[in-house]
């Protein structure tokens, strides 16, 4: 047993929010045992929100917690249902993970550590309980990505090898194994809620309703009118996520509503992808045969799956201030969606009609021109100067975008607004301009062949310095 005293992992300040709940929400649960340990990946970057810093904690602590599984507190596999694909499943719940610990920051908020390919649980059903290790570096790649993109998502605290040969359908095998673990603000999810709905538990409901609003919504905790203000602000919060999504180009690939988190954050990244071009019927995961979670859709089924939040939801909150809450929807995201990408262009503040026009011309560039989406925005970004501003044949003069001579009219007609756009600005305004680019727009896109050659190094060589390197220009945003 390791000393509480020598692993500073082991001495956070560890909170029993959901065991508190009591057992109609979770079983306690065992990590399996593992062959190897060997850590891949470890995000220092979490540490000092834990009150760390990277010199303290080895990675022998690392492995010792998130491998070997040692700990203080019991392990946690959540109980929820959801609906897949439109179809309710009330055969889900923590299969292959659980909750770990939960722990407070030096923010003062509460984080949950999470498992994923920890071993079997109640919920496993037919599986094995096991994460592959291709599957883990994906996860750590897409969630230290949005990150940077400025998305409310959660991230992967560490990822260690498990020694373990796996067969799945979808990769070839046997293929290696992983655990990961993440770091978020809740495991708590919509199917959460759904549950408890199926179960006829209004009683259960209103008790988790106000663990939620206490822990991650603590200014409305002592409203008298919290629960429906609750509602309100997780429309506002998913909107947001919706918008984030849109703009970073990401497609998350499976948002049923037991991947819908109840603070609004992006998690559990499985068949995602990041478009390569403009183009709203793009789909990530390969079984989504009917598109119903394509690029485009993701608004859609945000604001759906908000409704039918509503049916647990509405044994505690009237339904009419549900309905009311969730008419602000389009708008919220709509607003969201324009400042971000007008972000991306450059700009923080721009008048209502000419953010609207620009977006709009920018989004049909994109799309008829099919130019690489992310491409389009770091070149921008890269060649912007101040000529730009009393030139248009500046813009993006040097940049290496072949498609947009497909729309010669088109990018002209863009190109124009965008500097006229330009020169009603000050000219000390150029540099600001020039610096939200930049910061909007880093030049690393995570499109798939890139992950597709980080695997190839490991699978054939183990050679994990093409991962590293690309987590290296991740995070600093090169």
């Amino acid at each position: 047993m390791t000393n509480l005293n020598t692993n500073p992992l082991l001495n956070l300040n560890y909170e029993s929010a959901i065991a508190d709940l009591g057992d109609n929400y979770y079983d306690e649960v065992s990590a399996a045992d593992f062959l190897q340990h060997i850590l891949r990946f470890r995000n220092d970057s979490i540490l000092p929100i834990l009150g760390l810093t990277k010199e303290e904690v080895t990675d022998g602590n690392f492995v010792e917690c998130f491998g070997k599984f040692q700990s203080i507190t019991p392990f946690l596999a959540l109980r929820y249902h959801g609906y897949q694909f439109g179809e309710y499943n009330p055969f889900l719940g923590d299969g292959r993970g659980f909750l770990y610990g939960q722990v407070r920051g030096i923010d003062n908020n509460l984080y949950d550590l999470g498992t994923k390919g920890s071993g079997r649980t109640p919920y496993s059903r037919t599986a094995d309980g096991r994460l592959t290790l291709k599957g883990g570096i994906r996860e750590v790649l897409a969630a230290e990505t949005l990150h940077q993109l400025g998305v409310n998502t959660s991230r992967c605290f560490c990822l260690i090898e498990t020694g373990e040969q796996l067969w799945r359908m979808d990769e070839p095998s046997p293929t290696r194994s992983s655990v990961m673990i993440r770091f978020s603000k809740s495991h708590i999810r919509f199917g959460t809620f759904e549950r408890l709905y199926y179960l006829k538990r209004s009683d259960l409901i209103r008790r988790l309703l106000d663990h939620v609003i206490y822990y991650y919504y603590p200014t409305i905790s002592n409203s008298p009118e919290k629960y429906s203000l609750f509602y309100g602000e997780l429309v506002e919060r998913v909107a947001q996520l919706a918008a984030q999504w849109m703009a970073a180009g990401f497609c998350h690939g499976v948002l049923n509503t037991d991947n819908m988190s109840i603070t609004g954050e992006s998690f559990d990244y499985g068949p995602y992808a990041f478009i390569p071009t403009y183009n709203s019927t793009f789909v990530a995961a390969y079984f989504d045969y009917g598109g119903r979670y394509s690029y485009g859709n993701q608004p859609f089924i945000c604001k759906l799956n908000l409704e039918k939040l509503q049916l647990p939801l509405a044994l505690v909150i009237p339904a009419a201030e549900l309905a009311n809450s969730l008419g602000k929807f389009d708008d919220c995201y709509a607003n969201n969606y324009q400042k971000l990408m007008l972000k991306k262009l450059g700009f923080q503040d721009l008048k209502i009609a000419e953010g609207q026009e620009l977006l709009r011309l920018t989004i049909e560039l994109l799309q008829q021109s099919q130019v690489g989406y992310h491409q389009f925005f770091a070149e921008l970004a890269g060649g912007f100067n101040h000529g730009c501003r009393d030139n248009p044949s500046l813009i993006l003069e040097n940049a290496d975008l072949p498609e947009l001579k497909k729309v010669p009219e088109l990018f002209k007609k863009w190109c124009n607004l965008y500097q006229e756009i330009l020169a009603k600005l000050p000219l000390e305004m150029m540099e600001n301009i020039g610096n939200c680019l930049l910061e909007s727009n880093p030049k690393t896109a995570l499109l798939r062949p890139i992950i597709e050659e980080v695997w190839e190094a490991i699978s054939t060589e183990d050679n994990w310095q093409p991962f590293d390197d690309l987590v290296t220009r991740i995070q600093q945003r090169g």
